[in-house]
């Protein structure tokens, strides 16, 4: 695959600003690479199997750091920890932090709906720019700039100040306690086409347990769950002390 001057350029500054180096910049250039381009031009490579390897290189690093450094902790909160951590919103998160959606190579159509700086393509990206950077060097290395960017991340989460998923935390809630999944409803909606807003209802059994509203239907949702969530959790928390508390009064 032919790299133009312009473009070895740019990969240049990209690499130059994360404080890492490459020997092979057609491989660097192929993990930039989303299917949607390679659908419009005469590439023949795009970067889903260096996602592939990036994703295991990641999960192995990240599962290796928490095991060595959290040796008191049990597999379960080891696995919840690592969801956290290596999840799209996270891996989104990073790529924009290293500039990454800048140098991505993606179709006229994906490039004109945002898909720059859509969520699963630059985790996916992250992934692949990770497998390519293995291949290209080492594992110690990689091992250095994964931990580089996720040792705080990974220290947000243990200190419970990292951004929570309060949809996943309401559905487990949802199935542990009532065996069902709560379901979202968008209940009403205001403003142009340009700028709207949504308004979202989550229900369980049937009831409203939470409400919320954002400029998207996802934002909108996270915000009824996290409501929700909170909502449920706090009251069955009451009920847990009340009914202490009147067993305390029953024994007396």
């Amino acid at each position: 695959m032919h790299l133009t001057s312009e473009r070895k350029k740019e990969l240049k500054s990209f690499l130059k600003d994360i404080k890492i180096s490459f020997k092979n910049f057609k491989l660097l250039n192929v993990s930039l690479s989303h299917k949607s381009y390679i659908n419009e031009t005469n590439m023949t490579e795009n970067n889903e199997k260096l996602e592939f390897l990036g994703d295991s290189i990641l999960g192995f690093v990240i599962t290796d750091y928490l095991y060595k450094s959290y040796p008191t902790l049990n597999e379960g909160d080891l696995a919840r920890i690592k969801s956290f951590v290596v999840s799209e919103d996270l891996l989104s998160k990073l790529a924009k932090d290293i500039n990454l959606n800048k140098y991505i190579l993606i179709g006229k159509g994906e490039e004109q709906s945002g898909g720059r700086n859509k969520k699963t393509i630059l985790a996916d990206t992250y992934e692949a720019f990770l497998g390519a950077y293995y291949l290209d060097s080492n594992l110690e290395k990689v091992k250095k700039f994964i931990l580089k960017y996720f040792i705080k991340e990974i220290d947000l989460v243990i200190a419970g100040k990292h951004e929570k998923d309060y949809k996943t935390l309401l559905q487990e809630f949802c199935q542990k306690k009532y065996k069902v999944c709560p379901v979202y409803n968008l209940y009403n909606e205001e403003g142009p086409e340009h700028n709207k807003t949504f308004f979202i209802e989550v229900l369980v059994n049937n009831n409203v347990v939470g409400r919320g509203f954002g400029r998207s239907k996802k934002d909108a949702e996270k915000e009824a769950a996290k409501n929700a969530y909170l909502k449920l959790t706090t009251t069955m928390l009451k009920t847990a002390i009340k009914e202490k508390d009147n067993n305390k009064k029953k024994k007396k």
